[in-house]
Parts: structure tokens; sequence; C-alpha cells
């Protein structure tokens, strides 16, 4: 959770207080990560009853690889306007929306509390967009909002994706190109320097390929209600790496809306546990 925040914290320091572009940043991240998590498959020993390579679950696809192309743009994008408290607040407010709505449609029933919960989290995100002089930009906002539902359809169609890392690393692999694509429709605005250069190496190689490595370890020990509730962490530890490092200030329009989004998604999580034990 540590690793998921620090994309937050390095991508704002990297486009607030460097000269590199959102696109290049995306680019940069997606290669390191790449790179990172092929060597990481390459020296592995496989798990056991892991499935031969090249077959198509498991060498990632496409579809997940623009997914994840749309959420690290929409990212980077994103961040050159929002703090990294905020950023990381709609981010994963989307995320488990967007994976709540899923199960919503796929025939899943919320119950009493579970849908006072989706209400009151529904209620925090309306209310951190409320006219006021701490309401965070719209388009920005936006984009980030976009990242997070590309991050939860990225993250449920790789469920039970033959080997997690692999997967990733393909998909990772996949959406360089695409990448490099945006950057040729964004070279007007190309811009980079050592110091923005390396924050997105260290974003995509530790915090995005090793990050993930190790959360898709450990992912399969954990129930999905654990895994989903320890997720909800993150917006609190980017919130405080914010004032750490980046000296942003807590506002009481965060802080009221942060209570009530996590709140209400841990209402529904908890209670959907409550219900299967």
């Amino acid at each position: 959770m540590i690793a998921f925040a620090g994309n937050s914290i390095l991508n704002r320091i990297a486009l607030n207080d460097t000269s590199i572009d959102a696109a290049s940043f995306t680019t940069i991240r997606l290669v390191s990560g790449a790179l990172i998590l092929l060597l990481i498959v390459q020296f592995r020993s496989p798990p056991v009853g892991f499935k031969p390579p090249g077959k198509r679950s498991d060498t990632g696809n496409w579809l997940s690889a623009i997914a994840l192309l749309v959420y690290a743009a929409g990212f980077s994008f994103a961040y050159i306007h929002l703090s990294a408290a905020i950023g990381a607040l709609v981010l994963f407010g989307a995320v488990q929306a967007t994976m709540i709505s899923y199960g919503l449609w796929r025939g899943e029933r919320l119950k009493t509390w579970q849908t006072r919960g989706l209400l009151l989290a529904l209620a925090g995100l309306v209310g951190l967009f409320l006219p006021g002089i701490s309401k965070p930009p719209l388009l920005a906002s936006l984009l980030m909002l976009l990242a997070g539902v590309a991050w939860g359809v990225y993250s449920l169609r790789g469920k039970g994706a033959g080997d997690a890392t692999r997967v990733t690393a393909g998909n990772f692999l996949r959406a360089v190109p695409i990448a490099l694509m945006l950057n040729v429709f964004m070279y007007p605005y190309f811009s980079i320097d050592s110091a923005g250069f390396w924050y997105a190496v260290t974003s995509g190689a530790l915090a995005s390929g090793l990050g993930y490595a190790v959360w898709y370890t450990v992912l399969p020990t954990l129930r999905s209600t654990t895994a989903a509730t320890v997720q909800l962490s993150v917006p609190i530890i980017a919130a405080i790496g914010g004032v750490v490092f980046l000296s942003e200030a807590l506002t009481p329009r965060l802080v009221l809306a942060a209570m009530a989004i996590l709140g209400g998604i841990a209402m529904v999580i908890l209670n959907t546990r409550a219900c299967s034990d």
C-alpha cells in the first residue's frame, strides 16, 4: 500500500517540481515497470501449477493494456493540478465504485447497511466537488475518475488470468507502444529533465513494478474483502506523504470527504464479509 501511495507522491513531485511533462512521465513509468517485471519473471522459479509460457492468458492482452495505459495517463495528467491526497482519494474511490458496480451488474445484491454505505460514499464524492474555495479542479478530477475506472476494469480483467506477475509484465509491455503514440500526439508539450526522468523510473520500477509484484504475491493469501479493505489505506498514506513531502494542507473539505467515501466503502466491503461469514 505504501508503494501504491508512493506513485501518487512521486508523480505529484515530478510534475510539480521538475520540467517533465505528463506524457513522458507516463511512458517512462510504463517502460520501467515493464523492464523490472520482465526481470522478475525471467529470474524467479515458476510457481507450482504454473501454465507454460506462451499461452494468451499468461502473457497479458491488448484490452487490459489499453486499460492500464488509460489509468497511467489519466493519473499523470490529473496530477498536474490535483494534490496527492485528493488524487488518491478520487482514484481509489472510483476503483472501488467500479468494482462494486460490476458486482451489482453481475447480479449481486446489497444489504441495507451496504446500501447506506454506498450512498454515504457517493455523498462524500459529491461533497468533494461542490462549489467552494477548496474545490478541486473539475477537469483534473474527471481525468482521475477515468483513471480509477480504468484501474478497476484492469483489476477485474486480471482476476484468474494465469500467473499475475507474468500477466502484468505482458500488459505493461503492450502498453508501451500505445504510450509512445501518446507522446507523439503530445510532442508540442514535450519536456524532460534528469530529476523528472528518475522520478518516473522510480515510480515505474519500484512503486509500480516491484509494488505490484509484492501485492500479487500476497494477494492469493488474502480474502477478497480483506484485500479491498486494505486498499482503503492508500489515500490516507498519500495524504500523509503529501503533507510531509509536498507541504500540502489537509482541508476540512478533504477530511470530511475522505471520512465519508472511505467509511462508506468500508461499510459495503465489511458487510459483504459479514454476510459471507
